[in-house]
């Protein structure tokens, strides 16, 4: 299954030319209908896609919906959400997509997940647009597109605005068409479910006998996040909103829980205590354990005995 973990790894994925932005671009049907391929098995990219599908025949299937309803629909794509299709050339419409770096140096989107919870979720419903609300959609889509082909030096503080000012109106959409207690309900189970997977992926992960791929790094978010096919965002989001800690703090309490339970019960050497635990060094491990716990490993174990 393909993966791609860059818009232009994206464009090239499904034939049309590269972006003009490493991490936003924004594209009519219209243009990439010539060159795109028009039956994309199974794949999954690391990005936000916002579109508009105002015409056209063909099926596509994001996360677990492929029954579009019919007319025009506006949809999205969370990171790592399976994507497919089988379209016919004819779609017209816009979709604009960006990754998690340009939020991170957004003012107006650096709280995404909280300002649109319904991006945190599997549930990208195709939403019925409404036919007096589809100027005013397609009006954010192009001003957006004509920022993006222009050269104003600031023309990407406009964009975010005009992303903002789009993802209001999908949130308006969302809240119209999907009853609050499902979604409440949703969003609830979706994050439990998540927290429960990375929580367990953690302690597992440091079993004595668990595999672990070469140059895995099992004290980053990250790698549980790919584990877990999710951005490192999101799941950061969800631990923190259902725990009120960071998803960093879950692997740091794991490790020095493991550690303490190694110091105070065998006689294991500082260094295989630190390898063990994966860290690149014993001097590593001492500072680690050191900051979190206020004493050197060596301290700790004098005074367990």
């Amino acid at each position: 299954m393909h993966h791609f973990k860059t818009i232009t790894d994206y464009c090239q994925g499904i034939n049309v030319s590269g972006p003009k932005h490493p991490h936003f671009d924004i594209r009519s049907f219209e243009e990439n209908m010539p060159r795109v391929h028009k039956q994309m098995p199974a794949f999954r990219h690391e990005f936000y896609a916002i579109a508009i599908k105002a015409d056209g025949d063909g099926k596509a299937i994001t996360g677990p919906f492929s029954d579009f309803p019919e007319g025009t629909t506006l949809f999205f794509n969370t990171p790592f959400q399976l994507i497919s299709w089988d379209i016919q050339p004819n779609w017209k419409g816009f979709y604009l997509i960006f990754s998690q770096d340009f939020i991170a140096q957004s003012h107006v989107l650096a709280d995404l997940l909280g300002l649109f919870p319904f991006l945190k979720m599997d549930l990208s419903l195709p939403f019925t647009l409404p036919k007096e609300r589809l100027p005013k959609i397609l009006s954010i889509y192009e001003s957006i597109w004509q920022e993006y082909h222009g050269e104003a030096t600031d023309k990407f503080q406009l964009i975010e605005a005009q992303v903002y000012l789009l993802l209001s109106h999908v949130r308006r959409l969302f809240e119209e068409q999907v009853d609050s207690e499902l979604a409440a309900s949703s969003l609830k189970a979706a994050n439990l479910k998540l927290l429960s997977r990375y929580q367990t992926l953690i302690q597992t992960s440091f079993y004595p006998d668990s595999p672990v791929e070469t140059f895995s790094n099992l004290h980053s978010t990250r790698y549980y996040a790919e584990k877990l096919s999710v951005h490192p965002n999101h799941l950061n989001a969800v631990v923190k909103e259902m725990t009120g800690m960071t998803a960093l703090s879950h692997i740091h309490n794991h490790l020095v829980a493991l550690a303490k339970s190694y110091l105070a019960q065998t006689d294991w050497s500082v260094k295989e205590i630190a390898y063990t635990l994966y860290f690149e060094s014993p001097n590593n491990f001492s500072a680690f354990f050191k900051k979190n716990t206020g004493s050197t490993p060596g301290a700790y174990r004098q005074a367990s005995q």
